[in-house]
C-alpha cells in the first residue's frame, strides 16, 4: 500500500484541560523536522526522509539504511480510539526510569506536542541517540531526563525552554499555515524505535500508558524492514481497513543518514 498523502499539520490529539499548556501544531515535513533537532543538537549526519510507499521496493530503496526511528502521522479515528483503550485497559502506568531502561519514554502533557514527542522518542532511543552531540541542549536533556519518573519526564519537557523555542522556530518555518495553538487538531504521531541490544521494537505514544513492544526483530531488521513494517505500521493500517470506513490517510518519515 502506497503512504497516502497526509494532512501536513500533525498534533497529539485527545480531549484536553483547557488551561493546560498548547504548542503550535508542527507542520510533516522532513525538513522541518530535522531543522528541529539540529537546532537541538543533534548531528546533521542525520536527517529525516519521506517515505512514499511501505509496499513498494523500488520506492524503499531511495530511503537511506538503516533506519533509526519511523514516525507515523495519522488522523485518530473512532477504531484507534477503542483500540487505544482495549489495549491500555489491562496496563499499568509505566514507571520506569534510570539507565536500565529499555527504552526512553515520555508522557505528552502539552496540547499539540505530539510531534515533539515523537521526535524525542526517536532520537532519545536506539542507534540514533549516539548521534546526539555532546554539550548540545538535547544532551542535557536526554541527561536530565534519564533518572525521571514519566510525570517528572513530562514536567521537565513543559519546562525546557530550549525544545519550547526550538519546536516555535520549526512550527514558523513550514509551508503550511499552523492552526492555533489552543486549537487541538485530530492528527497524531507515534514513533517506532528498535532497542539494539534485546532486538525489540517498540510502539512509542505520549498518550499511551507507557512504551509499547511489538515484538523481535532480527539483528539486520531495522524500522522499515518487512518484520517492522508487520508488526507496527501494517498491523495499525490493518485494524483500520478491517473496521470499515476508516480514514486511511497516513503519512511516514524515518530518521536515517542525511543525504547532504
Amino acid at each position: 500500500m502506497s503512504a497516502e498523502e497526509a494532512s501536513n499539520i500533525s498534533q497529539g490529539a485527545g480531549t484536553a484541560p483547557a488551561k493546560r499548556k498548547h504548542f503550535v501544531p508542527l507542520e510533516n515535513n522532513p525538513e522541518v523536522m530535522s531543522a528541529l533537532l539540529h537546532n537541538l543538537g543533534l548531528s546533521p549526519t542525520l536527517a529525516f526522509h519521506d517515505v512514499f510507499s511501505i509496499d513498494e521496493p523500488e520506492l524503499l530503496a531511495f530511503v537511506p539504511r538503516p533506519a533509526h526511528a519511523l514516525l507515523l502521522v495519522f488522523p485518530v479515528s473512532a477504531t484507534y480510539e477503542t483500540f487505544r483503550a482495549q489495549e491500555d485497559a489491562s496496563k499499568q502506568e509505566y514507571a520506569g526510569a534510570g539507565p536500565g531502561e529499555e527504552v526512553l519514554w515520555y508522557k505528552q502533557t502539552i496540547g499539540n506536542a505530539c510531534g515533539l514527542i515523537g521526535l524525542l522518542h526517536g532520537v532519545s532511543n536506539g542507534k540514533a541517540r549516539e548521534f546526539v552531540q555532546q554539550g548540545s541542549d538535547l544532551e542535557k536533556f536526554i541527561q536530565q531526563a534519564v533518572p525521571l519518573q514519566p510525570r517528572e519526564r513530562a514536567t521537565l519537557i513543559e519546562e525546557t525552554e530550549a525544545l519550547e523555542k526550538a519546536h516555535q522556530a520549526a512550527a514558523a518555518g513550514g509551508d503550511t499555515a499552523a492552526p492555533e495553538a489552543a486549537n487541538d487538531v485530530d492528527l497524531h504521531y507515534v514513533c517506532f524505535v528498535k532497542n539494539e541490544e534485546t532486538g525489540r521494537l517498540w510502539e512509542m505514544d505520549g498518550r499511551r500508558k507507557g512504551p509499547l513492544d511489538r515484538g523481535l526483530l532480527g539483528k539486520d531488521e531495522d524500522v522499515l524492514s518487512e518484520a517492522a513494517l508487520e508488526k507496527g505500521v501494517r498491523a495499525f493500517l490493518k485494524r483500520e481497513q478491517e473496521a470499515g470506513g476508516g480514514d486511511l490517510r497516513f503519512s511516514l518519515i524515518t530518521l536515517a543518514q542525511s543525504l547532504d
